[in-house]
């Protein structure tokens, strides 16, 4: 007989049964779209009405979908429900400026060189804080950082698994906590847009993608300390002395790679000014006229492209320093290139489009949203302990659908609703949502990059399986999940912005 799994084991061999049940995200969407369409038309006859919470006297019913007008918006609509999701124009935007900098090996060299130069008694912090930037770079930080921290620790005489593990839980637990902007901030930003329009276009106008900026830039420190303090108190404690051989070195940077870091450095300082001189400077020409010149501008409405800019300068002047780039053959391929791995994403796009689309014309998202807050008051759940168990839901189903961008698509149009009907802003609930996400992606098993880890891992340890990975990055789960909630609901308690123009209170 063999040896009976124990709770903890058979609970993963639960998870991981479910989620591979699952289907594939963009079959998920095209099924939710066909739900959508069924419910409409049997729910319709009902007469089911709420007032519109942003018109005054307002009624809103539900639409029937699959009557003859609603089958013709279905098909005439179809184009523009693809190309008008709200993600897909800024994320590939985005990709295209930091993709050049991926490609050009811009990203690897700066991650390999800050944590190079940290000194060893700040390996553990400098390695966290490293992943946790990394998320710039969309997923670039998986396949850098974790084998570089295995060999960092392993090269100072430390268990390199607990390095592997410091980097994976800062690249991929703090996934949403970033210094500056990135593509993540796009994606969710532009879908939480979309969701607060629902209820009141107006207020979704005034929003911008940097919502939540300034809680993600402070997140970093927090995420840090606690990665820190977790790898050197707890998971390489119960790792234990290593006792394996390595024969690889850690890789450092050339002269020429130094060289085009360097260059790489003033042309971004020089992009930052030029940046700068387009808003702060009185008459400058995206700075806005209200009471917050800087905040609510052009400027700020125009954060997607300046992003891409911000990452295609530096990317484009590091290859070109060191020879990755030299023509602009190479600059066509290599965005080429950043273009053909979002093909998932475009497809994606189309029925996540088509669903928040029918969701939308519906009225269902609208009509959910005031029964769904009407119910949660009536149960008196409402405040921080409102807040606490959306993280708790959002962080439970994050274990078995890893995308953030097709969870928070089929989340956002039904809890930016409620949420701001019960008094709190779609960046509230974005952030929260945010700190549920990343805290359990490093114990979901079908995590895109799971896979990859446990084959870093292995290589210091044959019998690494799902099991041993997860249970290893599980304080870090725990600890983040506490740590980050806390720090929202201080945050909440003060009332500080959560980013530019982005109150906690709707």
């Amino acid at each position: 007989m063999g040896k009976k799994r124990g709770l903890f084991q058979r609970s993963l061999d639960g998870v991981e049964v479910v989620g591979n049940k699952l289907p594939h995200p963009v079959t998920l969407f095209a099924i939710l779209a066909l739900m959508v369409l069924l419910l409409s038309a049997a729910l319709s006859p009902l007469g089911i009405s709420v007032e519109h919470p942003g018109e005054e006297g307002e009624m809103v019913e539900i639409k029937n979908l699959l009557n003859g007008e609603g089958i013709n918006y279905i098909f005439s609509s179809m184009t523009d429900n693809f190309i008008g999701f709200a993600p897909l124009g800024v994320v590939l935007l985005t990709m295209l400026g930091i993709g050049i900098a991926e490609r050009a090996g811009l990203i690897s060299a700066i991650l390999r060189g800050f944590v190079l130069a940290v000194p060893n008694r700040f390996i553990t912090l400098g390695l966290v804080f490293a992943g946790i930037m990394s998320s710039v770079a969309s997923d670039a930080g998986y396949v850098v950082l974790p084998p570089l921290g295995a060999l960092l620790f392993a090269a100072v005489g430390r268990h390199p698994l607990a390095g592997l593990a410091a980097a994976f839980a800062g690249v991929s637990g703090g996934f949403s906590a970033n210094l500056v902007l990135s593509g993540t901030d796009a994606l969710l930003g532009e879908l939480t847009i979309a969701a607060a329009a629902i209820v009141d276009p107006a207020y979704a106008e005034g929003m911008s993608i940097a919502m939540n900026w300034w809680f993600i830039g402070a997140s970093v420190f927090v995420l840090t300390l606690i990665g820190a303090w977790v790898t050197e108190r707890i998971v390489e404690p119960r790792l234990g002395t290593y006792k394996g051989e390595y024969e690889e070195t850690v890789e450092k940077l050339t002269s020429l790679e130094k060289k085009g870091l360097i260059w790489a450095t003033v042309s971004i300082v020089v992009s930052l000014i030029l940046a700068v001189l387009l808003v702060v400077p009185e008459g400058a020409p995206m700075r806005g006229t209200g009471e917050r010149p800087i905040i609510e501008s052009p400027f700020m409405d125009s954060l997607v492209p300046i992003i891409a800019i911000l990452f295609f300068i530096p990317g484009l002047v590091y290859g070109i320093v060191t020879k990755a780039v030299k023509n602009d053959k190479d600059v066509a391929y290599q965005l080429s290139d950043t273009m053909a791995s979002m093909g998932m994403f475009i497809v994606l796009a189309f029925t996540a489009g088509q669903f928040v689309a029918y969701f939308n014309e519906s009225n269902m998202g609208l009509v959910l949203g005031v029964y769904g807050a009407d119910f949660l008051q009536s149960i008196d759940l409402t405040g921080i302990p409102l807040v606490i168990v959306f993280i708790i839901l959002a962080g439970f189903i994050n274990i078995f659908i890893g995308s953030a961008s097709a969870k928070w698509a089929m989340m956002a149009p039904i809890f930016v609703p409620i949420m701001m009907q019960l008094g709190y802003s779609p960046e509230l609930t974005q952030m929260a949502y945010r700190i549920a996400d990343s805290s359990t992606n490093i114990i979901s098993p079908l995590m895109t990059y799971f896979a990859i880890i446990i084959a870093f891992a292995q290589k210091y340890d044959k019998k690494m399986g799902i099991g041993t990975l997860v249970s290893t990055m599980i304080p870090y789960s725990i600890f983040f999940l506490i740590g980050w909630t806390i720090m929202l609901v201080i945050w909440m308690l003060i009332g500080v912005e959560l980013g530019p123009g982005a109150p906690i209170s709707y």
